[in-house]
């Protein structure tokens, strides 16, 4: 998700997305350690995502 799709949801939008990715990520985890995922880069972009959503939450609370 890019920096210019996340400035056009609401608090809550990025609160929600923000837990989904959360999730996402650690399911990733958990089925890279038992087996190699066919795209470990999915980790790195998910991470950034998740970076990107948390800095777009606290800035709106600002």
């Amino acid at each position: 998700m890019k920096q210019s799709e996340i400035k056009g949801l609401s608090q809550e939008e990025v609160a929600q997305k923000l837990t989904e990715a959360r999730a996402s990520y650690a399911e990733m985890k958990r089925m890279h350690a038992m087996s190699p995922l066919d795209n470990p880069s999915q980790i790195t972009k998910t991470r950034k995502t998740i970076a990107r959503l948390s800095t777009a939450l606290n800035n709106n609370k600002a």
